[in-house]
């Protein structure tokens, strides 16, 4: 296994590949891998077959996160990440930093161009030559969107950036963000990118609770409740199996009596909609997608599910 850091190297790399008729699999992740990550490298593999290779990125991007979320406290073990990329025969884990990716990222506030923007009465705090985004407008504004505003700006930047240094063949994101795939889905098929984007299921633990690095957050009697998520699930399920049709507005206020009947949990939101569309439903039935997000103490969880 080959660890790459630098954008030109990895360029270099993927073009080779590519030459010789390599096809590319590719995940993307934030790190601290877990047994879902190493599922979506087990479907990248396939996809790229025994003579092609796989590309898992390691790297938080600060452009999703929000001024008041866990940028810096986010999880994060490196060596032991190599660790289970090796052991799942991935061949290149690619680590770039953010000067890497967003040139003079966090430059020094005492700067001569921080002076000059002070002077001419300008509010950015962090200067940068990096000043392009890419902007879904219509699946982005619900749910993640509603409740972390410039969070998928960050996610479709970094992804788009990422597909141009890999130069993958196929991509391979996890179910658990729901919504997050479905952007991804659509940018590649309004940009023309000529990549293959494959959505692999969501694993869970033995109690439900879908897998997570945010789980690690999740001490003593909080990992008990954050089980109310998959609970919610299945008490959504349930109640479609015994309707044809159930009242949106009805069966949210179900489930937020639910998650209050655990003293840590809060709800944040819970929507029904359609699975590729995102629109939202007023009559939930078979077939309708449901998404939830629940602080948990501190921690904020998210989970989904076709009901």
């Amino acid at each position: 296994m080959r660890i790459v850091s630098s954008i030109a190297a990895m360029q270099q790399l993927a073009k080779k590949w590519r030459r010789a008729g390599k096809r590319i699999g590719f995940v993307p992740t934030m790190g601290y891998l877990h047994a879902g990550h190493m599922s979506l490298v087990k479907r990248a593999r396939q996809a790229a077959g025994k003579s092609g290779g796989v590309v898992v990125s390691i790297y938080v991007n600060p452009t999703q996160f929000g001024p008041k979320e866990d940028f810096s406290k986010y999880p994060r073990d490196l060596k032991r990440d190599f660790k289970l990329c090796r052991e799942a025969g991935v061949d290149v884990v690619f680590t770039p930093g953010n000067k890497e990716m967003y040139p003079r990222w966090g430059e020094s506030l005492s700067s001569p161009e921080v002076k000059t923007a002070k002077k001419l009465g300008s509010t950015e705090s962090r200067p940068t030559k990096f000043s392009t985004y890419i902007v879904e407008e219509k699946l982005s504004q619900s749910m993640e969107g509603a409740s972390r505003p410039a969070h998928f700006r960050g996610v479709t930047t970094v992804v788009a950036k990422l597909f141009n240094i890999v130069l993958p063949d196929v991509a391979v994101f996890g179910a658990k963000d729901w919504q997050q795939a479905a952007i991804i889905k659509r940018m590649v098929a309004d940009l023309n990118s000529p990549v293959k984007i494959i959505v692999a299921p969501t694993l869970r633990e033995r109690d439900g609770l879908a897998m997570s690095s945010r789980n690690k957050y999740l001490t003593g009697d909080l990992r008990r409740q954050a089980t109310v998520l998959w609970r919610a699930i299945q008490t959504a399920r349930t109640a479609v199996k015994r309707s044809k049709t159930i009242p949106a507005a009805k069966l949210k206020s179900g489930l937020k009596k639910l998650i209050k009947t655990e003293l840590d949990a809060k709800l944040d939101y819970v929507e029904f909609f359609v699975p590729d569309t995102l629109a939202p439903v007023l009559k939930v039935m078979r077939g309708t997608h449901m998404a939830l997000a629940v602080f948990i103490g501190r921690t904020r969880l998210i989970d989904n599910a076709r009901l």
